[in-house]
């Protein structure tokens, strides 16, 4: 196990009561979900601000820099702390990040919400990623992991407006998460299997959002060679999931599905 970094435990309330009147004049107390800005600074450098519910912005943060590639290993994170009295992480390195400048000048707007922009090629090194080959997926177990995804206690249930992402070992959720953005979700899970030692070569992603380009590469960077969404996709999440060969499932609600790449991991 990497050496875990010193953490803050900062996590805000996910959804915040307000009051609003339904078609007939009546006062309806409402939850709604939280969303608040959050500035990372790492090694006080300033590098964004990140829209986030502030449900677990320690394993955000540190998810963040993991798929963004600014840093290795946890074991390069001394310590991470949120202070929300002035909205912002304070991230300490042990040697700093892995090629900022460049990055801080090759960015690339996505379809993020709750995002948008993401630092350096992502697809750069997508040559370089292995997936494991003998790993399987079985039908029953997709039901099994869509049908306790449908009976998870969600915020989304509470106050809709975030997305959220779960990470699955066969049909039992082992963390979900959710977010204002979709990244953000994965970010976080991202984070969480780095501080709790989690290799993605067995597990499921699961995402209510939809499969864009961007959520293909990070899943891939992640070691996970399923991917499954109750959304549809986009035509480069297509090509990058066939590139890598992720076994993509999309529109997968209830008993239903459409399998799209990755057909060979995939038991009927």
């Amino acid at each position: 196990m990497p050496r875990r970094p010193q953490l803050s435990n900062a996590a805000r309330p996910s959804t915040f009561t307000v009051e609003a009147r339904d078609e007939s004049g009546e006062a309806v107390p409402t939850p709604v979900a939280g969303e608040h800005p959050l500035t990372v600074y790492v090694d006080k450098q300033e590098i964004l601000t990140l829209m986030t519910l502030g449900a677990a912005p320690e394993a955000l943060t540190i998810g963040w820099l993991r798929n963004q590639r600014l840093v290795n290993s946890l074991d390069d994170i001394v310590a991470v702390n949120v202070d929300w009295e002035v909205n912002a992480v304070a991230v300490t390195t042990r040697n700093g990040l892995v090629n900022l400048e460049e990055k801080m000048q090759k960015r690339t707007k996505t379809t993020g919400c709750g995002q948008g922009t993401v630092f350096g090629d992502l697809m750069a090194d997508l040559e370089d990623i292995k997936l494991p080959a003998d790993a399987r997926l079985k039908e029953e177990t997709l039901f099994g992991l869509l049908n306790n995804v449908r009976l998870h206690e969600t915020i989304y249930k509470q106050a809709g407006a975030v997305h959220g992402c779960a990470l699955a070992q066969g049909e039992n959720i082992l963390t979900f998460v959710e977010d204002v953005g979709r990244h953000n979700a994965v970010d976080a899970i991202a984070g969480w299997m780095w501080l709790e030692g989690v290799d993605g070569a067995d597990k499921i992603f699961y995402t209510t959002g939809r499969l864009t380009s961007e959520m293909v590469i990070k899943a891939a960077q992640m070691g996970i060679p399923f991917l499954v969404s109750r959304s549809g996709l986009t035509q480069m999440g297509y090509e990058i999931a066939k590139q890598v060969g992720i076994t993509m499932i999309g529109r997968a609600v209830n008993r239903h599905y459409l399998l799209f790449t990755g057909t060979d991991r995939f038991v009927k």
